[in-house]
């Protein structure tokens, strides 16, 4: 509770490592376990093992309909591309061909292309790690911790 979980969204499993109960299956040298309860947005989950309870996980929402917020971990300078700035999408898309602002320097430019592990993509959704070229932005203008937006 003093750090900011909900106790009842979260799955307490008692479990045994060493000889393996409740991990898989539910264990007979626990008697005393009923189970564990998770109330979550689609209702109560009750189950028994550290399996159920890692099944029970939801994933994170990836806000793609929001605008682009890319907060920037690098930027790289790369002979003959030019500068490579490199972060995790938060939420909306980066594409080639659309213009990003980098906050708090206000500078915009172009998006050239968008890659990710030396691979191009069409599109750079939430949750990835990307690179993207830009137009006319040396290394210096942008740095780590600015955001495109």
């Amino acid at each position: 509770k003093k750090v900011g979980y909900n106790p009842k969204a979260v799955a307490f499993v008692p479990i045994s490592g060493w000889h393996g109960d409740n991990m898989l299956e539910e264990s007979p040298n626990m008697p005393w376990c009923k189970g564990w309860t998770k109330e979550t947005k689609a209702g109560v989950v009750k189950e028994k093992t550290l399996l159920d309870a890692i099944d029970a996980i939801e994933p994170p929402l990836r806000p793609s309909d929001k605008p682009l917020r890319l907060p920037l971990q690098d930027v790289y300078r790369i002979g003959g591309i030019g500068a490579v700035p490199v972060g995790r999408v938060e939420t909306g898309v980066i594409k080639a061909g659309m213009v990003v602002t980098f906050a708090p320097t206000n500078v915009t430019t172009e998006v050239k292309s968008v890659g990710l592990h030396h691979e191009q993509l069409e599109e750079g959704p939430p949750g990835d790690n990307v690179g993207f070229n830009v137009k006319n932005v040396i290394v210096k203008d942008i740095r780590r911790g600015n955001v495109a937006s």
